[in-house]
Order: C-alpha cells, then sequence, then structure tokens
C-alpha cells in the first residue's frame, strides 16, 4: 500500500510559502493500520509529518507538490493500492524567489501555476487489480462534490472530511469520515481517534478490493 500524508510547502521565497494547516496524521495512522494488517507499507510524508521511530514502514521525505507528485507517481507501479491522505496544494507560486522579498510600501502580488493533480494522475494510470483511494476536505454541497471528484479522476473510493464538522478538522486527533466507492455506497462513520477510523477506512478498502478482484 502505498499511502501519501500531510501538506506540501510551496516556496514564494526562503523565507515564506503557501501551505496548509495539514499535520498528516491521519496517513500516519493509515500507515500504522496497513502495516498491523500485514501490508507491507511506503508513506510519502510532507513537511513537518511526524513519523514515530518505530514506524515499520518505508518512508520518502517530500517538501514540494511536484516532489509529491514524482514520488508517487514513481513508486505506484509497485502497489497494489494507494491512499491519497495528503493536502496537496492545488497552486504554487509562478516565481519563487532566491532571496527573501522586502517589504515595501506598495502591494504584492503572487501569481499561482497550478500543480500536478497526483490522485488524476494515478486514477488514469493504475492497471488492472490496483486502487486508487482518495480523500475530499470540503465545506458545502460535501456529497455532491466527494462523488463528482471520485467519477472525474477515476477513484474507487473516497474518503470525505467536512470542515463541518467538530473534531474532524486538521491536526486533531479525531476526525469524521464519510466512505463513499464507485458503486456509489456512502458510508457514514460517527466521530472517533484517528487510529480507529483508520480500520475503519482499510475495511472498506479491503471489502472493496475483495470486489473488484471478482
Amino acid at each position: 500500500m502505498l499511502i501519501n500524508a500531510g501538506p506540501t510547502h510551496e516556496a514564494i521565497d526562503p523565507v515564506r510559502f503557501i501551505g496548509n494547516h495539514s499535520s498528516g496524521k491521519m496517513g500516519v495512522a493509515l500507515a500504522a493500520a496497513a502495516v498491523a494488517c500485514g501490508a507491507e507499507v511506503h508513506l510519502v510524508a510532507g513537511p513537518g509529518v511526524f513519523i514515530p521511530e518505530y514506524a515499520l514502514y518505508s518512508v520518502t521525505r517530500v517538501t514540494t507538490a511536484a516532489e509529491m507528485s514524482e514520488a508517487c507517481n514513481r513508486l505506484f507501479p509497485g502497489f497494489d493500492i494507494a491512499v491519497l491522505a495528503a493536502a496537496v496544494a492545488d497552486f504554487t507560486p509562478e516565481v519563487s524567489h532566491g532571496s527573501k522579498i522586502k517589504r515595501g510600501r506598495d502591494d504584492m502580488v503572487i501569481t499561482l501555476k497550478p500543480t500536478a493533480d497526483i490522485a488524476a494522475g494515478l486514477g488514469s494510470s493504475k492497471k488492472r487489480g490496483q486502487m486508487v483511494v482518495g480523500f475530499a476536505l470540503e465545506t458545502d454541497n460535501e456529497i455532491e462534490n466527494a462523488i463528482g471528484k471520485l467519477k472525474r479522476k477515476n477513484l474507487d473510493m473516497i474518503v470525505l472530511n467536512s470542515l463541518r464538522d467538530e473534531g474532524a478538522g486538521f491536526g486533531g486527533d479525531t476526525n469524521r469520515v464519510t466512505i463513499i466507492d464507485r458503486y456509489n455506497k456512502i458510508d457514514k462513520f460517527e466521530l472517533k481517534p484517528k487510529d480507529k477510523v483508520a480500520f475503519d477506512i482499510l475495511g472498506k478498502i479491503a471489502a472493496l478490493r475483495q470486489k473488484l478482484m471478482k
């Protein structure tokens, strides 16, 4: 199982970056749970993601969306399942300055360009027997948007988080997820610690994989 986790940092200059509040805890919990279930796991981890010293899985450290994309695309052919739990930046500065930008009197405008869509890339390249599981963090029309993402990116399953759910935002130790598979089966779970959520997700992956392999 290939798993990615955490944010990416898109450099504006050597001091500043565009990023988000993702801690990577959900991805790390998934990696630990998958190992406990007997899977061989490789985790691609963004900046600031805490990896326990006793972790029984391989780790590739990355910083930017481009680095995470390269690592996931390079590794995916050797794995059966990709679980894309990372909060990858959708945009990166068109120009990253080599030295610190000094404060000025005028407004500063940063032009952004889109980053590579890792989920869509793996979804389009998967072979028979491979699965791609995505994550969606939504604030409005959650189910509709998640189903749209699942179909648009050729995913097998999507794990939906809503920022409207207390205790399910970035950085916490709990999560509340809704899991939707490619057959439009929707399963809603209660708020739980992320290590327990990880086993819920893995259980749904195992059941769907069995169905797909028939």
